[in-house]
């Protein structure tokens, strides 16, 4: 029996899979090993890539009003370099703007927090005194009244001073052990500006590679759904960020309105959290609120009150206008993705898998019109009620109404 070349490359490449498959399930340490090890490599250029695909939204929109320079490398760099300051401008006013804020709100909150202690006590107390039944029955049913009030209250005080010590010890480690990642840092913008300036011939060696390897015909498909996938991220990065904004602005006024203190500090944190979609907003209110609670608790009830408010304005009006049509994806997909990409990798799980929703939803919808078009299925099959059954139901039910008054017509002359 003779055996051919195409035969023979066959035998051994499934002999290789066979090998590799075996290793895979033998060897799981070395396998994680080498994927750390890869991972830790490669990480600074995937999270400038990704820098780059982000930063790439504002400078384009930048470098297109920049048609004074007519040289073409120099409109690029000034374009990123303008970019990088909106950048750095926006970093160190929110740390300008959040960190004396939250340094003064901590230190606020650990002076009023015995007061506001000593409130909800003296509170709980003169409502038991005005029902003396649920104090009869906290009497018989608890011990109650052996509870040493300013106990518990020294030591919630103390529980509490104790967590925001805490919190503060672990906020200077995590700076300080942000140290060790300035090489990467720097690794990752150096190559992202590369990218930034190259985007362009980088797009064209790809687009040679993928050519040279794959069929034509793959090729043109795989290059129609980069691009749309690209323009699905553009589209909703811009959005997301102009959502965020307009909706920490919308709260920055009905603060100042209504006379509601830490209006910059809240209202910066539902613009970040913002960010995050549909659940980012609510991460926020449960902060703004609690910091606002000390301080007034009636207040506290009021900005959530508020928060519905506008999160409904913003929900039904802003954010289909700005985001949704950018991403073509109805509402209950996004709230399924949001959940599935926390639920995977987190808050960037919750970004990122948004618009890879809306690209398969895309394709999904363009896949399933090709295969009625090529099975010539009726379009009239697809509604909801179908024209034939909507007759035939109509039919029926005028027999039944002829029917009906009929027998009720014989049952009078009876």
């Amino acid at each position: 029996m003779e055996i051919d070349r195409k035969t023979l490359r066959t035998i051994f490449w499934g002999a290789a899979g066979c090998i590799g498959l075996y290793w895979l399930l033998h060897e799981t340490e070395r396998l994680t090993a080498l994927v750390n090890g890869i991972n830790d490599v490669m990480f600074p250029f995937i999270v400038g890539a990704a820098f780059a695909f982000i930063l790439n939204v504002p400078m384009r929109a930048i470098e297109r009003h920049l048609n004074g320079i007519k040289n073409s490398s120099a409109r690029r760099g000034v374009a990123i370099l303008l970019t990088l300051l909106m950048v750095l401008l926006i970093i160190v006013g929110a740390v300008q703007l959040l960190i004396p804020q939250i340094a003064d709100t901590v230190e606020s909150l650990v002076e009023t927090l015995p007061d506001f202690f000593k409130r909800v006590q003296n509170g709980v107390t003169e409502y038991l005194q005005e029902h003396p039944g649920l104090m009869e029955w906290l009497n018989n049913n608890t011990d109650f009244q052996s509870i040493n009030w300013q106990d518990l209250l020294q030591k919630v005080v103390g529980v509490v001073s104790t967590g925001l010590t805490t919190l503060l010890n672990t906020a200077l480690l995590a700076v300080i052990s942000v140290s060790t990642w300035i090489f990467n840092a720097l690794l990752s913008l150096v190559f992202a500006i590369y990218c930034l300036f190259r985007k362009e011939i980088l797009a064209r060696q790809g687009r040679r590679l993928l050519y040279a390897l794959l069929p034509e015909k793959h090729s043109d498909e795989i290059v129609r759904i980069m691009r749309l996938t690209n323009a699905t991220f553009s589209n909703f990065i811009s959005g997301q960020c102009l959502e965020a904004l307009i909706l920490g602005c919308m709260f920055a006024v009905s603060m100042l309105i209504f006379r509601m203190p830490y209006m910059p500090l809240v209202s910066v944190i539902i613009a970040i959290t913002a960010l995050v979609p549909i659940v980012g907003a609510f991460i926020g209110c449960v902060l703004g609120a609690f910091f606002i609670l000390v301080d007034s608790p009636i207040q506290a009830v009021w900005f959530v009150v508020m928060f519905l408010v506008l999160q409904q304005i913003e929900g039904n009006l802003i954010y289909p206008k700005v985001v949704g049509k950018s991403i073509g994806l109805p509402g209950m997909w996004v709230l399924v993705a949001v959940a599935v990409g926390g639920d995977l990798m987190g808050i960037g799980g919750m970004l990122l898998m948004i618009p890879l929703a809306s690209v398969a939803y895309a394709l999904l919808r363009e896949f399933t019109d090709k295969r009625l078009e090529a099975r010539h299925i009726n379009r009239a099959k697809l509604n909801e009620q179908p024209v034939e059954i909507s007759r035939k139901f109509g039919e029926k039910r005028k027999t039944k109404d002829n029917t009906g008054s009929g027998e009720a017509k014989e049952n009078a002359q009876q």
